[in-house]
């Protein structure tokens, strides 16, 4: 078929095949000015319009068939170079009430959106429903505070990637702000290697943005299914420790992972005033294109987690004209543009889910490993309970403080 403009042959392929943005932040928004009371604040209006850079008026002219809303919280010590993981956090409270959130949304608005947690649940909403799939992603393993079993409880909810840092360092992983920070890059710990294969049991996509050189190796490394970096560029072409290094992508095209190319203009900029345009975008698309293949780059904006956007691409409502800035800068095919679009990032959720299923088919158990320098704090009055077994007091190593039995009994009265 031959075209005689870009908008027409946009237009063909944004009808059978949606757009996929692995990160928007628009629920931190909400939780940072509004503390998620939006239910009767009639100036909240994310059906007809708001002045941040996403809402449903400007996803539907964006094209966006599938978004990813990050559950992210902050790394919550004001060092972030800190190194007491056993520090006590809301953390975990405040993750679950993103994800409350997140899911209220597609509640309130479920005339647009289809709550998603499966890929083909997303592709039947995009395509038989007419609607925006809502699928989410967890922004650092700070977020379950040291524990597995708050991993595997995120993914009941529905969370589909987590990514192993945010801007600090956990008992999982180095983060590249630690290493910018002047800390060692250690890369993945033991444990973190643990959770990496927890992850594949479930299905649970392994995120690379935000984490140090040796993190991303040592991750590519462990992993059994192809990971994403939910909202990273390149660094060849604008050399920043968020992005990712050539050698990096290289190994993401074996392991048949997406990079998913980050808006922020600190990110992508790439002349000497450091201002961004959707032609720096374009760049970093086509660098990774170039390099690895159009089946390893996808789209991850930052949105609403960015200060703004670039020249042209300032909020969710200019994909369009981004996916036609592409087309008219390569010789990219239709298929290949459906890739960046969002068919490789539904090509790894997919086979994300696949080897899980593969893996729990051959009776892969489940990791409760726990971090080894993690403190287990009780009242010494358990030491009177019954064992579970002969020696289970001392199997573990616990730290006591005292308290009476009975102290705690008249508190229940």
């Amino acid at each position: 078929m031959t075209y005689q403009t870009s908008a027409q042959r946009f237009a063909d392929l944004v009808a059978t095949v949606p757009i996929v943005d692995t990160h928007n932040d628009f629920p931190y928004l909400v939780r940072s000015q509004l503390h998620y009371e939006t239910e009767n604040d009639d100036q909240f209006t994310f059906d007809t319009g708001l002045t941040c850079h996403t809402d449903l008026v400007k996803l539907r002219k964006g094209g966006i068939g599938i978004q990813f809303f990050s559950c992210f919280i902050e790394c919550k010590d004001e060092d972030p170079l800190y190194q007491d993981f056993n520090k006590a956090t809301t953390v975990v409270r405040d993750t679950m009430e993103q994800i409350d959130y997140v899911r209220r949304l597609a509640e309130r608005y479920n005339h647009e959106f289809s709550y998603v947690s499966q890929s083909s649940d997303a592709i039947k909403a995009f395509k038989e429903d007419g609607k925006m799939a809502l699928a989410m992603g967890v922004e650092g393993l700070h977020q379950v505070d040291t524990s597995l079993a708050v991993l595997r409880q995120y993914f009941e909810l529905g969370v589909r990637y987590i990514t192993l840092t945010h801007n600090c360092d956990n008992p999982f992983a180095t983060a590249a702000s630690s290493v910018s920070g002047g800390l060692p890059d250690r890369g993945l710990s033991d444990y973190g290697r643990q959770c990496v294969r927890e992850m594949n049991r479930l299905g649970m996509m392994v995120d690379l943005s935000h984490v140090s050189v040796k993190t991303m190796t040592d991750a590519l490394e462990v992993t059994k299914a192809p990971v994403i970096f939910s909202h990273s560029s390149a660094y060849a072409v604008t050399p920043h420790l968020r992005n990712v290094p050539d050698h990096v992508l290289l190994k993401v095209k074996e392991n048949g992972g997406v990079v998913c190319v980050n808006f922020f203009p600190e990110f992508i900029y790439r002349t000497s005033d450091k201002v961004a345009t959707i032609d720096d975008a374009v760049a970093h698309i086509l660098h990774i294109a170039n390099l690895i293949g159009w089946e390893h780059v996808g789209l991850g904006s930052d949105f609403d987690g960015i200060p703004e956007g670039p020249k042209g691409l300032e909020d969710v409502s200019k994909y369009p004209d981004l996916i036609m800035q592409v087309m008219e800068h390569s010789d990219a095919t239709d298929k290949q543009i459906s890739m960046l679009m969002g068919g490789n990032v539904l090509r790894v959720w997919q086979e994300n889910e696949r080897i899980a299923q593969e893996l729990q088919g051959e009776g892969a158990k489940l990791i409760d490993d726990n971090w080894p320098d993690r403190e287990w704090k009780f009242f010494d009055y358990v030491e009177e309970f019954p064992e579970v077994y002969p020696g289970s007091f001392q199997k573990k190593k616990n730290v006591y403080t005292s308290q009476p039995l009975d102290a705690c009994e008249g508190q229940k009265k």
